[in-house]
């Protein structure tokens, strides 16, 4: 199976079922979470191939929001 894209969430979001919504929440949210830890990892480990516009501490915490707003989501969808 191809990797989800952003793109691949459109119908969903767009959706009058506010289920599908909130998975395109979920979605979207997981997707910029991947990307934003795969350019963390990269700078930690030196092979990152462009310089970040804000400090990689600003970009951690960032990550830590998203990650505790991916568990109240995983969470809500488990009521």
């Amino acid at each position: 199976m191809a990797e989800m894209t952003l793109a691949d969430t459109v119908a969903l979001m767009t959706s009058d079922d506010y289920k599908d919504r909130f998975k395109a929440e979920y979605f979207q949210t997981k997707l910029r979470y991947d990307k934003l830890k795969s350019i963390i990892v990269k700078a930690d480990a030196g092979t990152l191939e462009f310089e970040p516009s804000c400090p990689l501490n600003m970009l951690r915490a960032q990550l830590e929001s998203m990650d505790v707003y991916l568990h109240m989501l995983a969470v809500r969808a488990e009521r």
